[in-house]
């Protein structure tokens, strides 16, 4: 989840969260929807689940049925077992309804207010969101599937050519590798964790935490998407049954997230319109909370995906014109020699100090300015400018090349360089490459090669250790280069950006070297990470015989088994022209032109 953007996960303060877990739930909601625009594969066939998109059966007389099943109303139909016998799939198909039940499910979604128990009627009547698009009074909002999974140009699980004639034997025992690795670290979570945030392998048990906001579950809803690309049906069947049976919500989920939406936006109520970084929960009541002077440039930058998805799911558009008044207020605001601080007031709209990071704190306000770019179906024009306009700065002002070669980039206080680069960082080698073929002409080369550069310097922070796993954080001095420099920096927790940036430039170059580096990554995980009951970090990279810290993080099973597998993986499997990765790794869809005119970058 998002707090992995923040080195050392810092704990939230007794009267409040720091701001990414304010918005977890709206992580959480990409989690469950990510692929609801794409492939609605997320959905069980409970009855719960189904009231997260779909009206109950009783309904006031006048209202309509809100889906259309091959276009017709549905018949009712009994509740399948937890965990059915699927059928195989056609080659090529790519709708995992038919993993639960015989019949594919096709049609759009219409959606209206929710009617039926008197929790659900009475959250529709106290929502402010309209039930329609503005400028569309009266009609209800309709998300047409059919329409939307005509654009994609591949199938969600590729072509799924026949395996037995796959010329490239090694490479597929090396993806079924990294598969097992996913079934063994979530058949471990089920054992003994199931419903808890994440387990803890080592006492054989789960784990909260204050972190998470008081929700729970972090672990399945971060591993839905990656169990349903890797076909582990079964595993995703326990999933989306404990979502349907034990995510408990009050009223509609999609009602929910809105909720949540609206309560979030108080937030914004700045001088700056930059919203705050606290929100207390005292009391169990939702407030603002005056403590935390400065908002985090990672924090508020990184909504912008989101709550332009939530725009989609709800048709308001107040929640994109938060996040493009963020912008807004970053393209008026002077900058040090075109660099963003890490920290800006809401208040002053100043900056509070000139830390200037690629890594923790600023990190995935770069990321989402590329991928904003890459899925408004390159018609943001705002955040393509914005983007390599920071990254020239960043290339004058941080980038540095050590005496023994190695290409990084530093971290910049008030003009004083820190020789040092975080793992975090790592997915910058990655980013630069997905954005290359979109930079003027002359300078494309240029950024692939230094997207290989620098991901090569952080495959050297982990041939370097003991483990050949990489530190938290990595110096270039002293004559010392590419390694940590004392303890408190050389833990690893299964952390994802590096095997990231080898996926992206695995496609992009083909190149051989990125699957050779994945595959010491499977190795080392395999031999110092994996315990009888999961896999866990370690305290330190430099030990041939480290400690473990006990934890299996959620992104473990979200984001690095998911980019290993994809790097040993056909290109089309989730196609980079068809989907943004969220700074999770949960794949949105690319907003590929259509007849109604709308993409999420225009304005």
């Amino acid at each position: 989840m998002l707090m992995r953007k923040v080195p050392g996960f810092v704990p939230a303060s007794p009267w409040g969260l720091r701001l990414p877990q304010k918005f977890l739930f709206l992580l959480f909601l990409s989690g469950l929807v990510t692929l609801c625009f794409g492939a609605l594969f997320l959905l069980p066939h409970s009855s719960r689940l189904k009231r997260l998109f779909l009206a109950p059966r009783t309904q006031q007389p006048g209202l309509e049925v809100v889906a259309e099943i091959a276009g017709h109303a549905p018949a009712r139909e009994q509740e399948p077992p937890p965990n059915p016998a699927p059928a195989a799939p056609a080659p090529g198909e790519d709708d995992p309804s038919s993993w639960a039940s015989p019949r594919r499910r096709k049609g759009g979604l219409r959606r209206t207010r929710p009617t039926g128990p008197r929790e659900e009627a009475t959250a529709a009547r106290g929502n402010s969101i309209p039930a329609s698009r503005p400028g569309d009074e009266g009609v209800p909002f309709r998300f047409d599937f059919n329409a939307f999974r005509s654009r994609l140009r591949h199938p969600v699980l590729g072509t799924r050519a026949d395996e037995s004639q796959e010329p490239q034997s090694q490479v597929r025992a090396q993806r079924e590798k990294i598969k097992e690795m996913m079934q063994f670290a979530w058949q471990s979570y089920k054992r003994y964790a199931m419903g808890k945030n994440e387990l803890r392998p080592l006492t054989k048990d789960g784990y909260e935490g204050n972190m998470f906001g008081g929700l729970s579950g972090a672990t399945v809803i971060d591993s839905l998407d990656t169990l349903y690309l890797m076909e582990l049906k079964e595993e995703f069947q326990e999933a989306k049954a404990w979502v349907g049976e034990s995510f408990h919500l009050n009223v509609v989920f999609r009602i929910k997230a809105i909720r949540l939406g609206e309560k979030l936006l108080p937030a914004f109520n700045t001088p700056t319109g930059i919203p705050k970084g606290v929100v207390s929960f005292k009391s169990g009541n939702w407030g603002w909370a005056t403590a935390g002077s400065s908002s985090i440039l990672a924090e508020f930058g990184s909504l912008h995906l989101e709550f332009l998805h939530l725009t989609e799911l709800s048709g308001n558009q107040v929640f994109a014109e938060k996040v493009r008044n963020i912008r807004k207020v970053l393209r008026k605001i002077e900058k040090p020699f075109g660099l963003y601080p890490n920290f800006l007031s809401p208040v002053s709209g100043n900056w509070v100090q000139h830390h200037v990071s690629v890594g923790g704190l600023g990190d995935s306000f770069y990321e989402y300015l590329i991928k904003s770019w890459l899925m408004s179906g390159k018609t943001d024009m705002e955040a393509k400018n914005m983007y390599y306009e920071a990254l020239e700065a960043i290339e004058t002002y941080l980038l540095n090349v050590s005496p023994g070669g190695l290409t990084y980039i530093a971290e910049w206080r008030g003009g004083i360089l820190d020789h040092k680069m975080g793992h975090l960082a790592c997915f910058s080698g990655g980013m630069i490459a997905l954005g290359a073929e979109d930079a003027k002409e002359e300078k494309r080369a240029h950024y692939r090669e230094l997207a290989a550069q620098i991901t090569k310097t952080c495959h050297e922070s982990y041939a370097r250790s003991d483990t050949k796993l990489g530190p938290e954080a990595f110096w270039f001095n002293s004559g010392r280069e590419a390694v940590a420099t004392q303890l408190s920096e050389s833990y690893y927790i299964l952390r994802p950006e590096v095997v990231e940036s080898y996926m992206y430039l695995w496609r992009q170059t083909h190149n051989p070297i990125y699957r050779e580096w994945g595959w010491e990554v499977v190795l080392a995980l395999e031999k110092y990470c994996r315990t009888e009951a999961g896999f866990s970090g370690i305290q330190d990279v430099y030990s041939s015989t480290p400690n473990h810290d006990n934890k299996q993080q959620s992104f473990f099973l979200a984001e690095t088994l998911k980019y290993l597998y994809l790097l040993f993986s056909e290109d089309d499997l989730l196609s980079l022209e068809d989907w943004v990765f969220n700074t999770e790794a949960h794949p949105l869809p690319v907003n590929h032109s259509d007849s109604s005119g709308r993409a999420w970058g225009r304005h």
